[in-house]
């Protein structure tokens, strides 16, 4: 910094080069910078003469001495000037130096820091002072009675040194380890969550595919020698593993298997090029990390990463509830099936010696694995009749399964009870079966014919009974209460009916006939999500723009019901006008 102030400080005239008063040469009047410099015009010796002030030369001594009185006025200013310009940039570089000082020593960590220093130290003053409490309770403790005689008296303070002694050694060598037990409160850290990033959400995916991947190529090892990928490979390891077992040596080869293991790994790790796999490995191109996304390319991503994390977790959810459903009896036929097995196996291990155990056991796992598995996977139908474990594992349900079973038996109930109702109720004759079913198909404001003002015969198709959620967009509306509509599209045999969810009168309510449209296609209504939309658009000519029934889930089976019974409808109109 010194440096940078000497190079800007001596960029003009150095300090050394302004002169004191008294030393200071007579120089002219145009070197002040402020004041205005007085001009002495030029006369001759005669107007000299004329103008010679009859006393004597006294007034131009006068004149002479104004005239430097000028001058060293002048220098002081310009001298005052410079120091008063070198002050401010010292003034500058300083605060400039200031501020990066204090933004490079953080004032809130060096604090931290010290409060946590001040907190040990009062923690180590605290076990001091414990340690020389004990030690006082001690001493008058071990102190026995004093005795007359002064040949017992040494002999009670040889013993207290002693014993002082063995304390202190004590202390200093198991000291450490007796405070290693000493029981402190847990801290409870809270885990910052990092927020959420394209950027970070693919690197995480790479991460978790790179750590996987040793765990999916033992898998497809294991798979590779039951099927009898490679046949001499196979029946090696089948070999080698029926004497291992039969011999009493399948744990020592195990655990052979995993220190070989252990050895190749170092020595890949040493710059070894070793690969070892039944499965020839097929190297999958690894794209280059984008630096920018646009926003479609983002919501791609995030939409690519929760369809596979939706995947994986239902895997993983249908295996948890499988096994939890096995052991609390939710299919007993099957879950009995275990029971006999478990008590079977316990009063084998009571009777038999664990050497037959194992050897039935190692002998049966190694046949499944390596002959029953492989005829199974050609055999499908074997497979289903004879593979009990296979069965056992198919046949268990899940939650949702459970859930779905449920629901079938309550509606079943529920239709056997109406139907019981219905046939002990008295119809009115001249009303067929359709015609009565339709009267007991409702919304939820009402029966369906009354809520869109049609025909008792009009009721929902059978694919959409309980209709397709949706909103309605009509942009010939310009109000945004009339705008977007949310409420359910249903689809009868001659309308298209739209139930608005909001509460009111039936005129939000849309009905088109399906004889009206003019044209009918799948629409995409924001133009920035990837994909073909989730939208239906509907032309009329009642409508200068087509009305759009968007944020559809089901889009693609709510158009092509559309889209069938509009053909069918317009082909029975065309063949009746032939």
């Amino acid at each position: 910094m010194l440096k940078k102030l000497d190079k800007i400080r001596f960029r003009g005239h150095k300090r050394d080069e302004f002169l004191d008063l008294a030393e200071s040469p007579n120089a002219s009047d145009t070197e002040c910078g402020d004041e205005i410099p007085v001009k002495i015009p030029r006369t001759s010796t005669r107007d000299n003469e004329e103008l010679r002030d009859p006393a004597g030369p006294g007034t131009i001594i006068m004149a002479s001495g104004v005239q430097d009185f000028n001058r060293t006025e002048s220098d002081r200013l310009n001298e005052i000037k410079g120091h008063l310009e070198i002050a401010l940039l010292e003034k500058h570089f300083l605060q400039e130096e200031l501020r990066k000082l204090r933004e490079e020593t953080n004032a809130e960590t060096l604090r931290q820091e010290l409060e946590k220093e001040r907190q040990r130290r009062l923690e180590l003053e605290q076990k001091v002072n414990e340690i020389l409490k004990a030690r006082t309770e001690e001493v008058p403790a071990t102190q026995q009675p004093a005795k007359p005689q002064s040949q017992a008296n040494g002999t009670d303070k040889r013993s207290h040194t002693v014993s002082s002694r063995l304390q202190k050694w004590f202390c200093d060598k198991f000291g450490e380890y007796v405070e290693d037990f000493r029981f402190q409160p847990e801290e409870n850290t809270v885990e910052t969550e990092e927020p959420l990033s394209a950027r970070r959400l693919t690197e995480n995916m790479r991460r978790l595919k790179r750590g996987a991947k040793p765990v999916t190529n033992f898998v497809k090892n294991l798979s590779a020698l039951s099927d009898w990928y490679s046949i001499y490979t196979s029946a090696i390891a089948f070999i080698i593993y029926m004497n291992a077992v039969w011999h009493g040596w399948a744990i020592p080869m195990f655990l052979f298997l995993a220190i070989l293991r252990l050895s190749l790994n170092y020595l890949i790790a040493r710059g070894w090029r070793i690969q070892w796999s039944i499965v020839p490995e097929v190297s999958e191109p690894m794209e280059p990390p984008k630096e920018d996304l646009t926003v479609s390319e983002k919501f791609q991503l995030v939409l690519d990463v929760a369809q596979k994390a939706q995947n994986l977790f239902g895997k993983m959810a249908d295996i948890l509830e499988k096994i939890k459903n096995l052991f609390m009896w939710v299919q007993p036929e099957i879950t009995q099936k275990l029971y006999i097995t478990l008590w079977a196996a316990f009063i084998a291990s009571c009777f038999l010696p664990y050497r037959i155990i194992g050897l039935a056991m190692g002998l049966y796992a190694g046949i499944k694995f390596f002959l029953i598995d492989f005829i199974f996977k050609r055999c499908p139908r074997l497979r289903a009749k004879y593979d009990t474990p296979y069965i056992i594992w198919t046949s268990l349900p899940t939650d949702p399964q459970l859930k779905e079973r449920s629901n079938a038996t309550v509606s079943r109930r529920l239709q056997t009870a109406a139907s019981r109702s219905y046939v002990g109720s008295s119809a009115p004759t001249g009303i067929s079966k359709d015609e009565d079913t339709s009267r007991f198909h409702t919304t939820k404001r009402g029966n369906f014919h009354e809520v869109f003002n049609l025909s008792e015969n009009e009721r929902p198709l059978a694919v959409c009974e309980n209709g397709w959620r949706c909103c309605l967009i009509n942009r010939d509306r310009k109000m945004p209460t009339d705008y977007i509509r949310n409420g359910v599209l249903y689809v009868t045999e001659n309308y298209l009916c739209f139930e608005s969810s909001k509460s009111g009168s039936s005129k939000r309510n849309k009905v088109i006939k399906l004889t009206d449209i003019t044209d009918i296609q799948k629409y995409k209504v924001l133009s920035v999500l990837p994909g073909s939309g989730m939208g239906i658009a509907v032309s009329t000519p009642s409508t200068q723009k087509p009305l759009v029934f968007g944020a559809m889930v089901h889009r693609d089976e709510a158009f092509e019901t559309i889209f069938n019974q509009y053909m069918k409808i317009t082909s029975a109109s065309s063949s009746s006008e032939s």
